[in-house]
């Protein structure tokens, strides 16, 4: 019987192995609300009740994927990423908190909140509540919305350098964890580590405001980046080239500590889809991202096995050639609800070229929406499509969410050991 890692490194070579791989938990783009782990693992009886679930990563409330659930599953997909969460404070000092659905959870020591008088919860940059909040979770909610905090722009003073302030060289402690991790992970099982390293994300909108940051600097509104793209291209275009330089040492550096053990690195989550097409020209991309996710792509493919990762939700069709060229070999999360993204043209169109990772079930509306047997017969559907020849790795389209049934959850698994053999 092959190991998981061999299994996912023969679908990355669009070869079939025994079965499709699976990833739960390897990112923060293909993980598991901590509401919905806490209901699986109580599900699947691996947990007394009431014990709770590590929250991972705060600002998508995402709970911790543990070993015995990975064995559970079946999982085939590690995650190596560092230490700080998108607010700036460490996973650690853990502690209790319950979130709006009632599920018990345990938060890291930084995780600092204050109330607001409708209900909703504001979070602060690295814990500290003497600065102003960079995160909202409306009442009821189920993760943090970025808070907007954008000093005015003077434009014959603005500087590359202030949006360079988080992309900085990466610290000898991160290095350390960095290398310790990789090995644990390499050694101790059997799974395709896939690595999230950080800061070769070219405008990533949810890393734009910052809310890691006491202060932040520079253009951090959204609306003001999107149209700066165009108004103030010279700037962003400076930016990249500065933030592609870092990222490049910080790679070498990271390789140098990790080596080979990496299965597959994310290079870039920054979003060019909405629902019903790119929000920017293929042009555009070339113009902008490409050289930079080039310059990347083909440094880690001259020096490492590493394959290469892009996350972009929406209708990207037109775009998908570019992320080719580029070299990407891994496209997720494959977001077949979204127009012109039916599995039989992207498998058919691209499917000899780029790996999906992702696409397995509809987040929007079959998996919170549908019953059981929906969820069985779509899963069951995107194999049948996407498995052939590999060149895929199933997870859902993007994160399962806290309003998911477990039934479904259960549903979607059961489904892809029973019809996930090649």
């Amino acid at each position: 019987m092959i190991t998981s890692r061999e299994r996912v490194n023969l679908a990355l070579a669009h070869q079939q192995p025994d079965r499709v791989p699976l990833d739960l938990g390897g990112s923060v783009v293909t993980g598991m609300a901590a509401s919905a782990v806490y209901r699986l693992r109580q599900s699947l009886g691996l947990d007394e009740p009431g014990t709770p679930v590590k929250v991972i990563e705060p600002y998508q409330m995402l709970g911790e994927i543990k070993p015995d659930l990975i064995e559970a599953l079946g999982v085939d997909v590690v995650r190596l990423q560092g230490t700080n969460t998108f607010f700036g404070f460490h996973t650690e000092d853990w502690k209790p908190w319950t979130t709006f659905d009632g599920a018990p959870v345990l938060v890291p020591g930084g995780f600092n909140t204050e109330p607001e008088e409708n209900g909703d919860i504001l979070m602060y940059p690295e814990g500290d509540k003497s600065v102003a909040p960079s995160g909202r979770m409306p009442k009821g909610g189920w993760y943090f919305d970025s808070i907007i905090r954008q000093p005015p722009i003077d434009d014959d003073k603005l500087n590359v350098e202030d949006n360079l302030e988080e992309f900085g060289p990466i610290s000898d402690e991160e290095l350390g964890y960095f290398k310790a991790e990789a090995e644990r992970l390499y050694s101790t099982t059997d799974k395709a580590i896939l690595a999230t390293f950080g800061g070769t994300s070219f405008g990533d909108i949810a890393l734009v405001p910052a809310p890691w940051l006491k202060n932040p600097r520079g253009i951090r509104d959204v609306e003001e980046w999107y149209v700066s793209t165009i108004t103030r291209r010279d700037y962003v275009y400076q930016l990249f080239e500065r933030q592609c330089e870092i990222g490049l040492e910080n790679l070498k550096r990271i390789h140098a500590v990790v080596g080979d053990r990496v299965t597959a690195a994310m290079v870039s989550a920054t979003d060019f889809g909405m629902q019903r097409g790119p929000f920017i020209s293929p042009q555009a991309y070339r113009d902008l991202y490409a050289p930079f996710h080039r310059e990347l792509n083909n440094w880690i493919h001259a020096n490492t096995t590493w394959k290469t990762f892009i996350h972009s939700c929406g209708s990207i069709v037109p775009l998908i050639d570019d992320f080719i060229e580029a070299g990407f070999d891994i496209l997720n999360p494959v977001q077949t609800s979204a127009v012109n993204m039916k599995p039989e043209e992207l498998k058919g169109r691209f499917g000899d070229h780029i790996t999906f990772w992702g696409g397995g079930v509809d987040t929007q509306q079959t998996f919170p929406n549908g019953t059981p047997d929906d969820v069985r017969n779509e899963v069951r559907e995107r194999i049948d499509v996407f498995g052939v020849g590999g060149g895929f790795v199933f997870n859902t389209i993007h994160n399962v969410q806290a309003n998911v049934p477990v039934d479904n959850i259960i549903a979607m698994y059961e489904a892809l050991r029973d019809h996930g053999g090649y």
